[in-house]
């Protein structure tokens, strides 16, 4: 159960936990289990390594584990930033976030040791590397260099609207923007929250999985939830179907957090229909609609309670759910929505002109609330092109109200493609391919994908005397992006159709793929 008065930071939550619940497990890792009274005692040894250096920005590169978690704490109880990097970045974009952070330590994972060496002269001047998981013949090992500091109690030098996380999205220009989250934000929403609703009962004995990268809100955000009720989570390296099934039933997992394509894989893995789930009272899904046959496989492989989150990293994640009771195995018009607004959110939709839409009308979603980020970093145009001085978040999706609230998002304003739970943004995509020395012109649309709910398609046409090799060109694009963001198909046309000011109607593009779909999102 939460400490309502330890949510002002996230250090104080941790020395809360320690507190009330010593020896019960914080972190489960790959074999190692952390208690919550170990795990505050090294963040005070991270806060007091920072604090000896003067540090304030710190990076992490690596794939899910549970130092990590024990870094971020540490960092914000130093009163410091903590900023993850998604792990899937090729190393230029990488380096172009680091730039942007200019971070004064920069904790890489084994795995990713190449990419940063690759990265060489393009890492910011004075940076500090080191090496978690494991020894580097040059960088500091992350443990080493944290018990050469002692456990001794640090007084919390953050404040709860201090940034405290930095989580780095792209743009549509391609441009990486890092939203900056404060404590408030992280953690206020938990007091807004009405006790009487399911999603925010957290038993002692709840076990929360973290399959998701810490690096998105699904991932890290996840985490600090169970972190908050002082409940167990079992960390996963990376989503493997088969790992997250063993980890269900053998560390009795009661919570999870999952998007709709990697759920897919869990209720249609070949051991699913025999593996014990039966601890399991909650799933939470976002980043994309669940389409209801999955829905009534997973009931019927599964049989939990189905919670659909909506938000956007800029909102620090959910602030509209729709609820399990809205979930029913034959369908109905609310499950093509997203719910309505949660505790301390507010929703409207707007105009063009920005004025507010009456029910039923579609405009752009718009968002106030105490989970609203404080702006992007070092980015203030950024910011005021979709925050408003009265706390307004535009976010570029555009949807609609129903009569009681319950949101429903019809398409993206902008051309966001949302692939496995990832976001690419074409503009980016387009950038890469536009220097193939056979393509004239591209266009980077989504299309829907029974998997991944949308997959990356490109469309291009050639150059005079020139032919486009489908596998050469996605071949170019993977050395340039990171897989996830490169596209699956690539359509050859003569030309693509534009308006009468030369931009291309990507609408026109999409039209064939989504003819036959109820909504232009997957």
């Amino acid at each position: 159960m939460i400490d309502i008065d330890a949510l002002t930071t996230v250090g104080a939550v941790s020395r809360s936990n320690a507190r009330r619940a010593p020896d019960r497990a914080c972190n489960v890792f790959e074999g190692q289990v952390t208690t919550f009274a170990e795990f505050d005692a090294r963040c005070d040894r991270v806060a007091n390594a920072l604090a000896a250096v003067g540090a304030s920005r710190v990076a992490y590169l690596g794939k899910n584990c549970d130092l990590v978690t024990e870094v971020f704490v540490g960092t914000t109880r130093a009163g410091g930033i903590f900023a993850p990097i998604n792990w899937r970045l090729a190393p230029p974009e990488i380096a172009a976030i680091l730039g942007g952070f200019d971070p004064q330590l920069l904790f890489v994972g084994p795995e990713f040791v190449g990419a940063v060496e690759a990265i060489g002269d393009g890492l910011p001047a004075g940076l500090t590397v080191l090496a978690m998981e494991g020894g580097h013949p040059s960088w500091p090992d992350y443990e080493a260099w944290r018990d050469a500091h002692d456990a001794s109690a640090m007084e919390e030098r953050s404040g709860p609207d201090g940034p405290a996380l930095v989580l780095f999205t792209s743009g549509t220009t391609g441009v990486p923007k890092g939203a900056m989250l404060s404590h408030e934000n992280l953690l206020g929403q938990r007091r807004e929250t009405p006790r009487d609703l399911p999603y925010d009962h957290w038993r002692d004995d709840d076990v929360s999985l973290m399959a998701m990268p810490l690096a998105h809100i699904g991932g890290i955000g996840w985490w600090l939830i169970a972190f908050e009720n002082a409940c167990p989570s079992v960390i996963a390296r990376e989503f493997d179907p088969s790992k997250v099934v063993d980890f269900i039933e053998r560390d009795r997992v009661s919570k999870l957090f999952i998007v709709p394509a990697a759920l897919q894989f869990i209720v249609r893995h070949p051991r699913a229909r025999e593996a014990d789930f039966s601890r399991i009272d909650m799933i939470c899904y976002g980043a994309a609609p669940m389409p209801l046959q999955l829905l009534r496989e997973a009931m019927d492989v599964i049989g939990c309670g189905f919670l659909q989150a909506y938000g956007l990293t800029e909102t620090t994640g959910t602030i509209a759910m729709l609820l399990p009771e809205d979930h029913v195995r034959e369908g109905s018009p609310r499950m093509r929505s997203a719910g309505r607004a949660v505790p301390g959110s507010e929703i409207r939709v707007v105009g063009p002109d920005g004025n507010v839409l009456p029910p039923g009308e579609i405009g752009e979603v718009a968002i106030r609330g105490g989970t609203v980020m404080l702006g992007y970093l070092n980015n203030p145009e950024a910011t005021a092109d979709v925050l408003s001085p009265d706390g307004w978040l535009r976010s570029g999706d555009a949807g609609y109200l129903d009569e009681d609230g319950y949101l429903t998002i019809h398409d993206r304003i902008k051309d966001m493609i949302i692939s496995g739970g990832e976001n690419v943004y074409p503009a980016e995509v387009e950038n890469a391919i536009f220097g193939h020395p056979d393509v004239n012109e591209v266009a980077v649309i989504g299309v829907p994908d029974d998997r991944w709910g949308e997959a990356v398609k490109a469309v291009v046409s050639p150059r005079d005397g020139r032919q486009v090799d489908e596998p050469s060109l996605i071949a170019w694009t993977r050395e340039r992006l990171a897989a996830f963001k490169c596209p699956k198909t690539v359509d050859v046309v003569d030309a693509l159709p534009r308006n009468a000011t030369g931009k291309v109607l990507k609408r026109e593009l999409r039209k064939r793929y989504w003819a036959d779909r109820e909504r232009q999102v997957n």
